[in-house]
């Protein structure tokens, strides 16, 4: 096994609830108001959809696809939704810096370190929105292949807030039965004040249509009962996946989408991010945590 292999699950392909276009020469991105799926191709066009994308959008009203059927590959609602603060190098797309709140791996010129976190407002590095919360929800949608996945990759806080607390809630409801539970992604729309009247979306995840918890939780039961009778072993994959995570040292698994994420996290600021070099110069967050360990990071 090679050493600081970063293991994810499989990807199949991925789910977004928008693109990227070329608009006055600048590659911005583009909000929709449904989900696309697609495959890992990606041509000069784009990314080339999935064919379970034409499978649920025609069965959808109007052909727009707002809710999607999903399982979780795992019970751990944290091997389903890895959800870090992130800074990317705006050039190459790789992460510069990864933290939880309280500490952060930080590439700099003298390899990977690790420092206290104190959440993007406090982070000097961080200033100028450089640093965002950072998600990655893996789903299963096509049951033929049950350790395969599809990817939602998301910046929004909204949407990373409400799948935390699903995941959270339904683990709890089902005794840890979450990847038993028949449930569905759906589309969400809301307006802000920081959106002034502008519907913005985000996604949910719900039990699916016509089923309620009391159902689910029977059906959740059964299953894991004859997964357990055909020898299939729940608790034995969550614990390889948890491994596999933690197997590298700095998160690299973002590979050449790290650029499209890039140009959704930065596509309104003109503010570059320090290089590795630019860094040394920044003065160590220890410094600047002294009378901020009580601090509170809040955001509506």
């Amino acid at each position: 096994m090679i050493k600081g292999l970063i293991i994810t699950p499989p990807v199949l392909g991925r789910i977004s609830i928008g693109k990227v276009v070329e608009k006055n020469g600048k590659r911005l991105p583009e909000k929709d108001d449904q989900f696309t799926i697609t495959s890992q191709i990606h041509t000069k066009e784009g990314w080339v959809k999935h064919p379970l994308d034409e499978q649920l959008r025609a069965k959808a009203p109007n052909q727009k696809l707002r809710s999607i059927p999903v399982r979780m590959l795992f019970d751990d609602p944290e091997l389903n939704l890895r959800a870090e603060y992130t800074l990317f190098d705006r050039q190459t797309g790789r992460p510069v810096c990864i933290g939880d709140g309280e500490t952060c791996q930080r590439r700099t010129g003298n390899g990977v370190e690790q420092h206290p976190c104190p959440s993007p407002d406090l982070c000097p590095l961080a200033q100028g929105g450089q640093c965002k919360p950072y998600a990655r929800l893996y789903v299963n949608l096509d049951e033929q292949d049950e350790l395969g996945s599809f990817v939602l990759r998301t910046t929004g806080f909204n949407t990373i807030r409400t799948l935390t607390a699903r995941l959270r809630y339904y683990h709890a409801a089902v005794n840890g039965l979450l990847s038993c539970l028949p449930l569905q992604l759906t589309l969400r729309g809301k307006s802000t004040s920081q959106s002034y009247g502008t519907p913005i979306y985000y996604v949910d995840l719900t039990l699916r249509e016509g089923v309620s918890l009391q159902h689910a939780i029977i059906e959740a039961k059964q299953l894991q009962q004859e997964a357990q009778a055909c020898g299939f072993q729940q608790e034995l994959l969550d614990q390889v996946a948890r491994q596999g995570y933690a197997n590298a040292v700095f998160d690299r698994d973002e590979g050449e989408e790290g650029i499209d994420v890039v140009e959704e996290f930065y596509s309104e600021q003109s503010n570059e991010v320090p290089s590795i070099d630019q860094q040394q110069n920044i003065p160590e967050i220890q410094q600047i945590q002294q009378g901020l360990q009580h601090s509170v990071w809040v955001v509506n």
